[in-house]
């Protein structure tokens, strides 16, 4: 892999990190990323933050690892305090971004919880604003993707379990969220390139991909009256445990650096600066917005 560079450096963006390559590999869910070859990298080394979220409160659900797990880092870096969710199987991981944000010098928390759970929900959002003094920033991250070929295949409680995870949940979070949310607070949920071109063998992720994109851009149009922002990141094909635990197929695995039009897999720590930017004030004009972070793959 090239030299570490922080987000500001100039280079070529199809060299800016080597092809992931990976070996065929496969992990129960929801996945370990510090067991993943190559480990992902989350900017552990080069994010270099510039204090754009001082003072800020951010919740991250799936903060743990991948995408997540990069998004506080750099809000850390940046200078909000983070609290993460993540499943008891992740523990390890959580661990590292947590001693990452604490060395940063913001306040660390880690939440062990189930999303799936509206109860649980509410209770992850009263233990962050417990935790942090308050909540400026919701981060809904968390997913759930597991490929199947064939619909008759994709089993019901599956199918409920994605929606639960990938659309649920957010939605009952963000109702936790709303009475502590002051005017310039901002939610930013993720969606994927699956919202505009679904993977035939991932129908259930796919769709709620394109639920919370919708789901979004109508929430950003009912909370603008109270000076709160919606935005939506849109990933395209990003290495991280998401792969590893039966999202793809062996040979997706394998040719996954030849999705994008960079030929190359993303890393998580390419997709955290659009985060960033989205829960900053430099985005204050932006609602309703999906930010599409694909490697060129062009989307609606």
């Amino acid at each position: 892999m090239p030299e570490p560079v922080d987000q500001y450096s100039f280079d070529n963006p199809l060299t800016r990190y080597d092809r992931v390559e990976p070996p065929i590999q496969h992990q129960p869910e929801p996945g370990v990323q510090s067991r993943m070859t190559p480990v992902p990298d989350r900017g552990e080394k080069t994010y270099r933050g510039t204090g754009r979220l001082q003072g800020r409160r951010a919740l991250i659900t799936g903060g743990d690892s991948g995408i997540g797990g990069a998004t506080a880092i750099a809000f850390a870096r940046e200078g909000a305090d983070v609290a993460i969710v993540h499943l008891p199987d992740e523990e390890g991981d959580a661990e590292h971004i947590i001693e990452l944000i604490r060395e940063a010098g913001r306040v660390g928390v880690a939440i062990v919880a189930d999303i799936t759970d509206a109860a649980r929900c509410r209770e992850i959002v009263r233990d962050a604003v417990a935790a942090l003094g308050g909540l400026d920033i919701l981060v809904n991250n968390a997913g759930k993707q597991v490929a199947v070929d064939r619909v008759e295949d994709l089993a019901d409680e599956q199918f409920e379990s994605t929606f639960r995870t990938n659309v649920f949940a957010p939605f009952w979070l963000v109702k936790a969220a709303l009475p502590h949310l002051q005017p310039g607070s901002t939610i930013i949920n993720t969606a994927s390139l699956e919202a505009y071109q679904p993977a035939p063998d991932r129908l259930d992720y796919a769709a709620t991909k394109a639920a919370i994109n919708n789901l979004s851009k109508g929430l950003a149009q009912q909370l603008a009256p109270r000076g709160i922002r919606v935005n939506v990141v849109a990933p395209g094909p990003t290495w991280t445990a998401l792969q590893v635990s039966g999202g793809v197929s062996d040979d997706q695995m394998a040719d996954f650096d030849e999705e994008s039009t960079y030929k190359r897999a993303g890393q998580p720590a390419e997709i955290a600066p659009a985060f960033v930017f989205l829960a900053s004030a430099e985005s204050s004009y932006v609602s309703g917005e999906t930010l599409n972070v694909n490697g060129g793959m062009v989307t609606p």
